[in-house]
């Protein structure tokens, strides 16, 4: 992901959460819930289930928050790098001028 794609995805985050620890399902769209069910794939967001039973019905209310660990597991993550990608980080005139000159 790009520097203003991240950049755009954590402002569409704030103005989801709002300033809050934890939100409810309930109170988002769908284009919103698909975005957090995509994060939570990803470990950086998680969901909790509440029940309780309100005149004679079980209801199940569902309750987002961002996964602390996760995220600072992804945050301290190393990339992993091929071993021969420095290659792929020489312009492709080197390489034609390297060939040119054999």
């Amino acid at each position: 992901m790009n520097k203003e794609d991240a950049k755009a995805l954590v402002k569409t985050i704030n103005n989801i959460f709002n300033g809050r620890k934890e939100i409810e399902d309930l109170s988002i769209d769908k284009y919103a819930r698909a975005l957090l069910y995509d994060l939570q794939k990803v470990r950086l967001l998680q969901i909790r289930r509440e029940e309780f039973k309100d005149n004679g019905k079980f209801i199940r209310k569902y309750y987002w928050s961002f996964n602390n660990n996760g995220i600072k597991e992804a945050a301290i993550e190393k990339t992993k790098e091929e071993p021969f990608g420095i290659y792929k980080k020489i312009p492709k005139e080197a390489w034609l001028q390297h060939l040119n000159n054999n």
